[in-house]
């Protein structure tokens, strides 16, 4: 599982490496697609089919479903990871998300999320603020 944050440093062609912990876990292959958030969603490929599988299986007829499947499965791509244990990611995927060269990968159990620094701690700072409100919202649907 994926667990952690890890700042990173994004080079000029879009690579960022992986924390070594997470590269057996996704093998040789990953998807990255446009997450919530202003954030990149990493998927190992095998996680990635049963979430695509669920998305193709929403209801066509209603527009939040076609608008979520399209926006996370359009903006899909598959990438490799390479012998120094580093990802693609693409330009329209860096634009999508605001990445800089400081970058955040955070591992939350069943996927990876790539942040821009800034938007991260701005991101993360919000919510830590508003914590216990979370928390009671959750409480509510028993967690």
């Amino acid at each position: 599982m994926f667990l952690g944050e890890y700042q990173h440093t994004m080079d000029s062609k879009g690579r960022v490496a992986l924390p070594v912990k997470f590269r057996s876990l996704l093998g040789k292959g990953a998807v990255v697609t446009r997450g919530l958030d202003s954030c990149l969603f990493i998927y190992p490929i095998s996680e990635w089919r049963e979430l695509a599988n669920k998305l193709a299986a929403l209801p066509i007829a209603q527009a939040n479903s076609r608008a979520f499947a399209r926006l996370m499965l359009a903006g899909a791509m598959e990438v490799n990871v390479d012998k120094q244990g580093r990802v693609m990611v693409p330009d329209y995927l860096r634009g999508y998300a605001g990445l800089s060269k400081k970058v955040v990968l955070t591992g939350l159990y069943n996927r990876l999320e790539l942040w821009d620094a800034e938007a991260w701690a701005k991101y993360r700072s919000g919510t830590e603020e508003n914590s216990a409100a979370i928390a009671e919202a959750l409480n509510d649907i028993g967690v």
